[in-house]
């Protein structure tokens, strides 16, 4: 995918493909390598230029939601990303006991102690479970928040067995989320991430009069299951280059339990290379 255009001075907010998560059901297999393709059925949508004074993140195109994937491959620049996963499912395990939390408190203060920036993406049930947590993590200059749908159902059929949200209900569901964040967080992101990377052109054409742009990623981290933490210590160094989006997990528990433990090798290994870490919005900006 090409880049498009450069933005000037004033951080015009540029947008183009994405997203990823993890899965979120028993019975799936534990990922030690690169997670599968996701379901992506629509073709790139080309950028769209934002007043100065938006939201990063702001699309102004209410025919089809824009698209980003990647940044500048001209600069050795990389962005983290975050999920912060809260399904249906979850939160009866949260409940009942069997998951003590599913906030990766040990994560965020790795990312502290190392200064390393951060985008953040959070469900709506998620905020709503921590809402401390998020005022907190508002408030901190080194991280950015955006949204991650209300509750982590699929936009397509077949996303690894998250459900689906019906068409009709696809914009309600994003806006949930937005008001839920801005309730809490008056420099909120319009950045918005697809649970699993799966949409279409139906969810693209829904979801454009929402006014937010999608982030996907071109370096899943595939820390959702696995074993230890160097498959994705692994796995994220081996595939980053300039302009890269990591994705990752901040939720923790049984589903990424062992993000914190990566996180450190991986900004530090980075920062050897002599890439620079930055949020998304960042990365886009000239």
């Amino acid at each position: 995918m090409t880049w498009g255009k450069r933005v000037a001075i004033g951080a015009l907010v540029l947008t183009l493909v994405g997203c990823s998560d993890a899965k979120q059901t028993a019975g799936v297999v534990p990922q030690t390598r690169a997670p599968v393709e996701p379901v992506r059925t629509a073709k790139p949508v080309r950028p769209t230029l934002a007043p100065v004074q938006v939201k990063p993140g702001t699309s102004k195109n209410v025919q089809v939601m824009p698209l980003l994937d990647h940044g500048p491959r001209d600069r050795k620049e990389i962005a983290l990303t975050f999920d912060a996963d809260l399904t249906a499912l979850m939160r009866r395990r949260l409940v009942s006991g069997k998951v003590k939390s599913y906030y990766n408190k040990a994560l965020i203060e790795e990312l502290r102690s190392l200064h390393a920036p951060a985008t953040l993406f959070l469900t709506g049930m998620w905020m709503e479970q921590y809402p401390q947590v998020t005022k907190e993590l508002a408030a901190d200059p080194l991280f950015e928040l955006g949204t991650h749908t209300y509750d982590h159902r699929g936009f397509t059929k077949n996303c690894y067995g998250l459900g689906t949200v019906p068409p009709g209900q696809m914009l309600s569901d994003v806006r949930r989320a937005i008001v839920e964040l801005d309730r809490v967080d008056p420099h909120a992101t319009r950045w918005f991430r697809f649970p699993g990377d799966c949409y279409d052109t139906t969810a693209l054409h829904e979801l454009a009069p929402a006014g937010v742009t999608a982030v996907g990623g071109d370096v899943p981290g595939g820390d959702g299951f696995t074993k230890s933490a160097q498959p994705i210590i692994k796995q994220v160094l081996d595939h980053v280059q300039n302009g890269s989006i990591v994705v990752l997990h901040m939720h923790g528990g049984d589903n990424a339990p062992y993000t914190a433990q990566a996180v450190g090798p991986i900004v530090r290994e980075l920062r050897a290379r002599g890439y620079k870490l930055v949020t998304v919005t960042q990365l886009v900006t000239r």
